[in-house]
Order: structure tokens, then C-alpha cells, then sequence
């Protein structure tokens, strides 16, 4: 076991860096102390590696040790909701069939729904006309006659 000042450097580096995890917590920062962990026992068994090559391999652990962290452990992955169309309003009507309360015009109309009023996109259609939601573009609905 060799202490030197690139081992102790290494070691600070570590512990700097898992400090810097405590104090903003995202898991970013463990990781990169992942890898100066590596490197300071890469140089404590190997005193004579240059300091060119530490570097490197700190970097070249630093990039491996974020990917397996983003591909393995990474919490983003897709959830599956047992009520999909919770905060998508436009979603939940789709399949609903409406009165026009105006006629669609040059393929733009108005339909109530409850409370609210609803632009609506579709081909030429009377007021009062039965349409069916098909679909959305954001907050305009898509609608076509109800058969």
C-alpha cells in the first residue's frame, strides 16, 4: 500500500464528490465518486500509473459508471397507470357523441360539453348535428358525424 499525493488526491476527489451527492441528491454525482473510487485503487495497487492515464481512466469510468446507471437503475422507466387518461381531459372524451352548438365552417366549429365550450375541427356540418370525438389536436377536438 503506497500513499502519495496522487493517491490522497484521488481519495479527496471520492469523498468530494459523494459530498456533493448529500447536497444535491439526483445520483449524478455518486457515480462519478464511483469512479474516483476506482481510479484511487487503480493507483494504490499500481503507484507508477501517469497521471495522463488516471485521468483518462477517471474519465472513461465516469461515462461507463452514468450509462449503466441511466440503462440499469435509472427510475424513468414507462409506468403503467390503471387510469391512463387521468390528466389528458381531451383523451377522456374521445368516443363521446355531442351536439354542434355551431356549425363547422371552413372545418372549424364549437360544441358544448357540460360547462364548457370546445373548438372543434371536422368536415362541414349544420348546428345541431349529432358528431362523435374522434380524436384531439391539442385543445381542439376532432369530430365527425355520428353515424
Amino acid at each position: 500500500m503506497h500513499w502519495n499525493w496522487q493517491t490522497v488526491t484521488w481519495a479527496a476527489v471520492a469523498l468530494l464528490l459523494f459530498a456533493a451527492e448529500t447536497l444535491a441528491p439526483g445520483a449524478f454525482m455518486l457515480w462519478l465518486g464511483f469512479a474516483a473510487v476506482a481510479v484511487f485503487l487503480a493507483v494504490m495497487v499500481f503507484p507508477d500509473i501517469p497521471l495522463l492515464a488516471q485521468v483518462a481512466g477517471f474519465i472513461v469510468l465516469s461515462f461507463v459508471s452514468i450509462q449503466i446507471y441511466r440503462v440499469r437503475f435509472s427510475g424513468k422507466r414507462e409506468r403503467v397507470s390503471d387510469r391512463p387518461h387521468l390528466n389528458r381531459r381531451t383523451d377522456q372524451l374521445v368516443g363521446r357523441v355531442v351536439v354542434l352548438d355551431q356549425a363547422i365552417v371552413h372545418g372549424r366549429g364549437r360544441v358544448q360539453i357540460a360547462d364548457a365550450y370546445w373548438d372543434v375541427t371536422g368536415p362541414e356540418l349544420p348546428a345541431g348535428v349529432d358528431v362523435r370525438i374522434v380524436g384531439s389536436d391539442g385543445m381542439t377536438l376532432r369530430v365527425e358525424p355520428a353515424a
